[in-house]
């Protein structure tokens, strides 16, 4: 036995990226996107205020890769191993098919990284059997309607999740 760090499963790679399962090692990452003024007003405070609460939030998607073979991963650049943020899918209990999510740190944004990955995910998702993607965003986020126009999804209609009183574009790709 060593006590080298396990290396976490990588679903997917792209000429610039590697898309993987998150590991409690990616908390200093997770604490610093999660609390990013973007993150903040397009998907909402997590309260993840430290490091436990970042490895605490890490558990999430380590618990859906084993219950339901996907989750949401880390996006790293592969020349570097940098972490730029996170894209996956997410089964949400109030939608039917699984749907896609993903976040940039700022300084990562602007320079196709988002859409790579985004990209890699779905043709993931198509490995896995998913036959049908969903996508829900703010109806005043622009940067993720575009995006999401550009991979190929189209808007099905507005959702308010439960809970919730904001409205949501809800968007479909067939894969």
């Amino acid at each position: 036995m060593t006590d080298e760090p396990m290396q976490p499963t990588v679903v997917a790679e792209t000429t610039r990226l590697r898309v993987r399962h998150l590991t409690p090692d990616d908390a200093p990452f997770i604490l610093e996107l999660v609390n990013d003024p973007a993150w903040l007003r397009f998907i909402g405070d997590r309260n993840v205020h430290s490091l436990e609460d970042a490895r605490g939030y890490i558990k999430g998607p380590m618990e859906a890769y084993v219950r339901l073979g996907y989750g949401l991963y880390l996006v790293e650049l592969k020349a570097t191993g940098e972490p730029l943020g996170m894209c996956g899918l997410l089964k949400r209990d109030y939608l039917e098919d699984a749907d896609i999510g993903f976040a940039f740190l700022p300084r990562c944004t602007g320079q196709g990284y988002a859409r790579e990955a985004a990209a890699a995910v779905v043709d993931h998702g198509r490995a896995l059997g998913m036959r049908r993607i969903l996508a829900i965003a703010n109806q005043d986020n622009q940067t993720s309607t575009k995006l999401l126009l550009k991979l190929g999804f189209t808007i099905e209609g507005k959702i308010v999740p439960p809970g919730e009183t904001k409205e949501l574009n809800l968007f479909v790709r067939i894969v």
